[in-house]
């Protein structure tokens, strides 16, 4: 079975609420990375998504654009990437990792796909494709890589259904209207789209973007299955990147993991 369905099956069977922890590859540098993985999981991450660089992240906020930025200076791509979660893998062969990215940078390294499985990679969720499509659809041919989809409040009740079809790994709900790390959640509407979206999947369902507080964790994962932390994360890695202590961001993440499944 695929770390990423034993993991959040197992979680929602046992009403454990999970978390996963975003960052993007090479920021602040590749041993950090490697470092920073073993540190999520061992502060208690379900999942572990890692975001594959690009120039241009439509999607994100300032705070994950910059950390793309320094990734690419730093010369990240993603054969580099795959060596790292490799590398992980030695010390940490069940949390499940998700490569975040965007369209154009999978592209230009599809003959790296079929390698996926064998260094590590549970799932992909390619940002700038619309939910609808498959891995398969879009031509990537590898029955061990779960597809994760994005939702959206704007996402019609049609779409959503389509889109929960196409999924494989999980729904990735989207709780705000914007790009990462913006503020002002909605709890009243999260939790009507998640009622929608839940009607429609036997997936878990976990919430994002604009999630920085325990007490922002706690009300959200109250109807989801979960929640995912991006920007807080990216952010509190880049204040720690001169000394490289990363010590705030684990007791963070442990923090939040508890919240959520008080």
């Amino acid at each position: 079975m695929n770390r990423l369905t034993k993991v959040l099956s197992q979680n929602k069977e046992n009403n454990i609420k999970s978390l996963v922890a975003y960052l993007v590859a090479g920021d602040p540098c590749e041993e950090s990375t490697l470092e920073l993985l073993n540190g999520f999981a061992l502060s208690g991450v379900d999942v572990i998504e890692v975001g594959v660089p690009f120039s241009d992240p439509i999607a994100e906020g300032p705070i994950i654009q910059s950390a793309h930025d320094r990734s690419l200076k730093n010369g990240t791509n993603l054969k580099k990437i795959l060596k790292i979660i490799k590398s992980f893998r030695k010390s940490n062969s069940h949390t499940p990792i998700v490569l975040m990215g965007y369209i154009n940078g999978f592209l230009a390294n599809q003959s790296e796909f079929s390698n996926f499985s064998q260094h590590g990679v549970d799932g992909v969720l390619i940002v700038d494709v619309p939910g609808e499509y498959s891995l398969s659809d879009i031509g990537f041919q590898n029955d061990s890589i779960l597809s994760v989809s994005l939702i959206s409040p704007t996402t019609s009740k049609e779409r959503v259904i389509d889109i929960c079809k196409a999924s494989s790994g999980f729904i990735y709900y989207i709780t705000l209207r914007g790009v990462t790390g913006a503020n002002k959640i909605n709890v009243n509407e999260i939790h009507e789209n998640l009622q929608t979206i839940k009607q429609s999947t036997d997936l878990p369902v976990l919430a994002g973007f604009g999630i920085k507080t325990k007490e922002d964790a706690t009300e959200i994962s109250k109807l989801a299955d979960g929640v995912i932390i991006g920007s807080q994360v990216v952010e509190m890695i880049e204040n720690s990147a001169s000394n490289k202590d990363f010590k705030k961001i684990y007791n963070y993440l442990k923090e939040i993991k508890h919240s959520i499944n008080l």
